[in-house]
């Protein structure tokens, strides 16, 4: 599976959103009026007042920012095998964007490149894409898929991958890690936190940290999907 993808050419990513604002009492009249009408299906499904479901805030473009963009990508040196990762984290989301964008249009623009992420086609690529021109950016080539057929794109999802064409529902990518084997160091927070780890301590050293053993655990995932063995932690190496 998937042994016709050259792998050294796929950048693997993740992100890291949270709300645009400390707190639902923070918004204007206006911006509550909005959320109350967006989240009347979390509140209903989840039980809970409108300022508590603004903790869910982050999960839609319109409503939350970018703090953290991690990638990773899969190098040979001396004969080995390296996984490499590093972050965009920045509180100022453009500059982030700008520094991500600049790295897909000068240090990874081949046409036959290919980004992956774990439910990516449904989270990560749209949601960068939304807050990119939200903050007057164009988008770079290789998210720009206006126009473009499917296997034009150059995405991949490695949870559509374990679809294998059915149209369950969502499969976690601490699951998929769990099943093939993966090894996955335990994290001193998972996504339900990043929030308050954001507003509360600030901290964005924490969270990129977390967003890499992420995109760590996606290029795993992927290795496994082409039945090859996975990497040692020590052949994971941030830059």
């Amino acid at each position: 599976m998937l042994n016709h993808i050259n792998v050294n050419e796929i950048l693997f990513l993740d992100i890291e959103t949270v709300p645009l604002s400390p707190s639902f009492e923070l918004l204007d009249e206006y911006d509550r009026e909005l959320w109350s009408d967006k989240s009347r299906f979390i509140r209903e499904k989840n039980n809970v007042s409108v300022e508590e479901s603004y903790h869910q805030a982050g999960i839609y473009a319109e409503f939350g920012k970018i703090v953290c963009i991690s990638v990773g990508y899969f190098v040979v040196r001396m004969g080995e095998r390296l996984f490499r990762t590093t972050s965009f984290a920045n509180h100022n989301e453009a500059v982030l964007l700008n520094e991500f964008s600049h790295l897909l249009e000068h240090r990874f623009n081949n046409p036959f490149r290919v980004l992956c992420a774990h439910n990516g086609k449904e989270f990560d690529f749209p949601y960068i894409c939304r807050r990119m021109l939200i903050n007057g950016l164009a988008l770079p080539q290789l998210l720009d898929i206006s126009g473009k057929k499917p296997w034009e794109t150059g995405h991949l999802d490695t949870m559509e991958l374990w679809k294998f064409g059915d149209y369950k529902h969502y499969t976690s990518l601490k699951l998929l890690a769990r099943i093939f084997g993966i090894p996955t160091p335990k994290d001193d927070i998972d996504g339900s936190m990043v929030r308050s780890v954001y507003y509360d301590e600030g901290n964005l050293d924490r969270i990129s940290v977390y967003c890499q053993k992420d995109v760590a655990t996606v290029a795993q995932l992927f290795l496994k999907y082409r039945n090859e063995k996975i990497l040692s932690q020590e052949s994971i190496v941030k830059v």
